[in-house]
């Protein structure tokens, strides 16, 4: 698996923005960063999708931008150029998912059923995309379609919200989710970053499902017990905030994977 998709599947929701206006692509990044999301799919369907890409890369090099809609090696040319780290496409074009492989930039095509799949796995994919979601049957299809290609994952993306996320993040199959429902058009055409960064910040919240269980004394310390829906996924966010969480000493408890962060005694637990 490629970097960016393992940075992508520790992020969890990539969020799939339309920008109209390339000025707006910089506190938009800034929203979605600050929100605990730094990825975003900028989709190739306007005029100032090429210059966003490039502004929220020279800004932001740490977030993990992508260009969207991508359907010809042309779009696919100008997205790297402008500093695009993957490509994804609505569906499976064979000549483009081999031009962004010529260029080593990871690429998810959209596919929609058993062939796409085969011919993805004929081009050496592994990880793809799923569109439109939940138009083809959601997470049940996913779930149907996978099931014969072990080694297959995906990324959803169409009809996702806050409601239905967290049944596609709690399965194994699912890569991260796309979504665009933090990133409303009206939002980013009003400037009003402020209500995106708090959309932003609930949807993390939502996906990694923190409830307190326990305190429990240990060694003389006490430690607040946290259950989370995946473990890996929250250390990323957590360490994001600050916390920082002993992965040498990672344990399994009753076969569930187990962190800690010495500092704030705080214990995650992964949920059954």
């Amino acid at each position: 698996m490629d970097n960016i998709i393992k940075e992508l599947e520790k992020i969890g929701i990539v969020p799939v923005i339309v920008i109209d206006k390339a000025e707006d692509a910089v506190p938009l990044a800034k929203a979605l960063i600050e929100g605990g999301l730094p990825a975003a799919e900028v989709t190739f369907r306007t005029a100032a999708a090429e210059e966003a890409i490039r502004l929220i890369a020279e800004e932001f090099p740490e977030m993990a931008v992508g260009a969207g809609t991508v359907l010809t090696t042309e779009q696919a040319d100008r997205a790297v150029k402008a500093g695009a780290k993957f490509i994804v496409s609505p569906g499976l074009n064979p000549e483009v998912v081999k031009h962004c492989q010529a260029m080593g930039v990871p690429m998810l095509p959209g596919c929609a059923n058993p062939s796409d799949v085969e011919t993805a796995l004929s081009l050496g994919l592994t990880e793809v995309k799923f569109f439109p979601a939940e138009q083809l049957g959601g997470l049940d299809m996913i779930k149907a379609m996978a099931a014969p290609y072990t080694d297959v994952r995906f990324m959803p993306t169409g009809g996702l919200n806050a409601k239905n996320m967290r049944s596609y993040l709690r399965e194994p199959k699912i890569i991260a989710c796309g979504g665009s429902f933090m990133v409303r058009k009206d939002l980013i055409a009003k400037g009003d970053f402020e209500t995106i960064k708090k959309m932003t910040a609930e949807a993390v919240g939502l996906m990694l499902e923190m409830t307190f269980r326990e305190t429990v004394a240990e060694n003389g310390r006490t430690l607040n017990v946290f259950e989370t829906a995946n473990a890996e996924r929250a250390v990323y966010h957590l360490e994001r905030r600050g916390m920082r969480f002993d992965r040498e000493g990672a344990e399994l408890k009753d076969g569930r994977p187990v962190c800690i962060d010495s500092d704030t005694g705080i214990r995650l637990i992964e949920k059954r």
